[in-house]
């Protein structure tokens, strides 16, 4: 017995000896993080990640061959766990989901039958499907069988429809779509898509210069999804209720229902909608990315500086605003008089775009309180310029100068700050745009008797938007036309009297395509006014490039605008970008808005260290081919709900708002008017 134990005893001696000789020769070392990367997992080994289980995840997680968010079943606090555990970006831990882009369906024609053949895959490979419609859904469900977590089914109108509580982005229905119908995307891919040609886009979405979603929203709308309508607005516009009152919808000249009948009220029913959720007591959350760590200045509040401050913020990264004005909102609230756009809307509307967590300097002005310099020292990998157009042109003419005498936007503005400022009895506006319409609408409400718009061509080609100009008609402003003014005539106090002005006839086409006016010889006529404004357009001031050598290197346009790439909005220090006014000119809120997101974009790029270009196929100021129609058969007409306003007699007494919000029932009937446009196909059974 006791032979056996020392044998016993002897043999495990043995063996350890080898084993341990062993482990020193065969030694694998493990990386210590791929053990604590799979204890953020969720640990169903489910596989739709596409690995072998957790521990396959894991290693390829640490080997840089799968992202922190390439669990689907965890979520996005592990995936931020993950990404903690491999020093990344917490960016990339965003979970994923699917979307589909095609809403035609079944809408669109059928060109081809395939007999006995099922597959979306199968038929794509014969002569590229059945659909007239070339990017459209096949409708065979090929997505639907590759779905493990029965996220999917094709809906009643052929097309597929994605229960997002389900969704897990694992990417399976995205891999076996062939015509790329489906996309499987986080926060971040959403908020920088634009328009490309080859995206199912409704002719009225294609000219939105925030290319928002308006067949989405609208059918939102119809089935009494109103926070979702609310929602996919603000995807692309986060000043939905600004642009609900003052925007003037280009959108709507391309309405298909527009060919044949009314255009649908598009404008209307977003205002609809935003008001809806201003007067709800609550606001409707915005998800943002994680924090990346990046800081960027915005200087300038106004609507391109808060647009490109809310994506830059929902991108993840940290934001600042610098604003030379008491208030943010540059032009829309100093520019645009109250009975346009109240204050207190706007207020509203800024505060949400600032509980993303955006700080803000107010009393602060570029190349004064402050330079570029200074902004790059101060830590900021980024900066973006929306400094807007606050320098009236003026008139160049004799007595412009003299008391009673002023230029638009300094007018508007400061009315708008509360000054006081005398109004004259006879009042004369020079000008043909937007700011010489509010000109003279606000001098009515001030209590002028007599107010004049001066216009050097026609009425038909005066580039303010038509419904302001008839308004002004409608309040008793007094239009001349082909008048140029000559001097301004004062009395023996220097005060002004009377302005002089040449009669103008047309002639050929200038570089704007209208036709250039010329001067009546002999034509001086005198027109009586104590008060005289000139509102003939506005450019960016930029003295602030004198502020450093790097500065100077600032390239400008000779319209003191500040040269950027016109896609990317990169100038030409390639970490200052630029939109609104100040790259463009003055121009529409929706630009401006349009401007902010595609910035945004490419600070986005630049700051994650990527190549700063456009979208690939990019579909820039331009409309898809074979989407515009001469005419849309089976419609049938239906009255667009009017514009509710108040009277003129209430309306010319005060600053309250004229332009009301229509009513539920009437924003029902509206959104029925729509024809859910795709690409070419739309619904035959709302054109009657």
């Amino acid at each position: 017995m006791t032979e056996a134990l020392l044998f016993m005893f002897g043999l495990g001696a043995a063996c350890g000896s080898i084993l341990s000789i062993a482990s020193k020769i065969f030694y694998v070392y493990e990386d210590p993080r791929i053990a604590e990367v799979e204890g953020f997992l969720a640990g169903a080994n489910c596989g739709g990640c596409g690995y072998a289980g957790c521990s396959a995840a894991a290693v390829a997680v640490v080997a840089g061959k799968a992202p922190p968010s390439v669990c689907i079943v965890a979520g996005p606090e592990s995936a931020t766990n993950v990404a903690r555990v491999m020093g990344v970006d917490a960016g990339a831990a965003e979970s994923k989901t699917s979307s589909n882009k095609c809403q035609g369906g079944d809408r669109a024609e059928d060109i081809y039958f395939y007999m006995g053949i099922r597959s979306c895959q199968a038929v794509n490979a014969l002569f590229g499907g059945k659909r007239e419609c070339d990017i459209g859904c096949l409708g065979y469900g090929d997505c639907v069988r590759a779905c493990l977590f029965d996220a999917i089914e094709i809906g009643p109108e052929g097309f597929p429809v994605i229960d997002e509580g389900k969704c897990v982005g694992c990417g399976a229905c995205e891999r076996v779509c062939p015509k790329n119908v489906l996309s499987v995307t986080t926060l971040r891919d959403r908020l920088l898509h634009f328009n490309q040609e080859d995206d199912c886009l409704a002719p009225c979405q294609q000219t939105c210069p925030a290319q928002i979603d308006i067949p989405k929203y609208i059918a939102q709308i119809k089935s009494g999804d109103y926070d979702g309508a609310v929602r996919t607005i603000r995807d692309r516009n986060p000043l939905l209720l600004s642009c609900g009152r003052v925007c003037p919808h280009p959108c709507e000249d391309f309405c298909r229902r527009g060919i044949e009948d009314e255009a649908v009220s598009i404008n209307q029913l977003k205002r609809f909608v935003a008001d809806r959720e201003m007067h709800s007591g609550k606001r409707i959350p915005v998800p943002c990315a994680p924090d990346t760590g990046k800081k960027v200045a915005v200087i300038g509040g106004g609507p391109a500086g808060l647009t490109c401050a809310y994506y830059l913020r929902r991108l993840g990264h940290d934001v600042t605003i610098y604003e030379a004005m008491p208030e943010l909102g540059g032009m829309i609230r100093y520019g645009i008089p109250e009975y346009r756009l109240p204050k207190k809307v706007l207020d509203w509307e800024i505060e949400g775009i600032l509980n993303l967590g955006i700080r803000v300097h107010t009393h602060v002005k570029l190349g004064i309180d402050f330079n570029l310099p200074s902004v790059v020292a101060a830590g900021y990998d980024a900066i973006f310029l929306g400094v807007g157009a606050w320098k009236d042109y003026s008139l160049k003419i004799e007595g412009e100068d003299l008391p009673g005498c002023y230029t638009g936007i300094d007018f508007l503005s400061r009315i708008a700050s509360g000054e006081t400022i005398p109004i004259g009895r006879r009042a004369v506006v020079v000008g043909g745009g937007n700011t010489a319409i509010d000109c003279v609408r606000t001098l009515i409400r001030l209590g002028a008797e007599e107010v004049y718009i001066l216009y050097r061509r026609t009425r038909k080609e005066m580039p303010a938007n038509a419904v302001e100009i008839e308004a002004a008609e409608h309040e008793g402003v007094k239009f001349i036309f082909l008048a140029a003014p000559v001097r301004v005539v004062g009395d023996d106090q220097g005060n002004a009297t009377h302005l002089e002005y040449l009669k103008m006839e047309l002639g050929e086409p200038d570089a704007s395509g209208r036709r250039r006016p010329v001067p009546v010889e002999g034509s001086e006529t005198l027109l009586e006014a104590d008060m005289i404004i000139s509102a003939i357009g506005q450019q960016p001031e930029i003295t602030f490039k004198e502020e450093g050598k790097r500065v100077q290197s600032l390239k400008t346009t000779r319209w003191n605008t500040i040269d950027v790439d016109p896609e990317t909005l990169q100038s030409s220090i390639p970490y200052i970008f630029a939109a609104g006014d100040a790259a463009t000119g003055p121009s529409l809120v929706v630009d401006a808005i349009g401007g902010g997101r595609r910035a945004a974009r490419s600070i986005h790029l630049y700051l994650s260290g990527q190549a700063v270009t456009p979208p690939e196929k990019a579909l820039f100021k331009r409309h898809i081919p074979g989407t515009l129609f001469d005419s849309v058969p089976g419609i049938q007409k239906i009255p667009r709900i009017p514009m509710p306003e108040l009277p003129v007699e209430e309306r010319i007494c005060s600053f309250v708002e004229v332009d009301q919000v229509i009513s539920e029932e009437d924003a029902k009937k509206e959104s029925s008017r729509c024809l859910d446009c795709g690409r070419i196909c739309y619904n035959k059974d709302a054109a009657a």
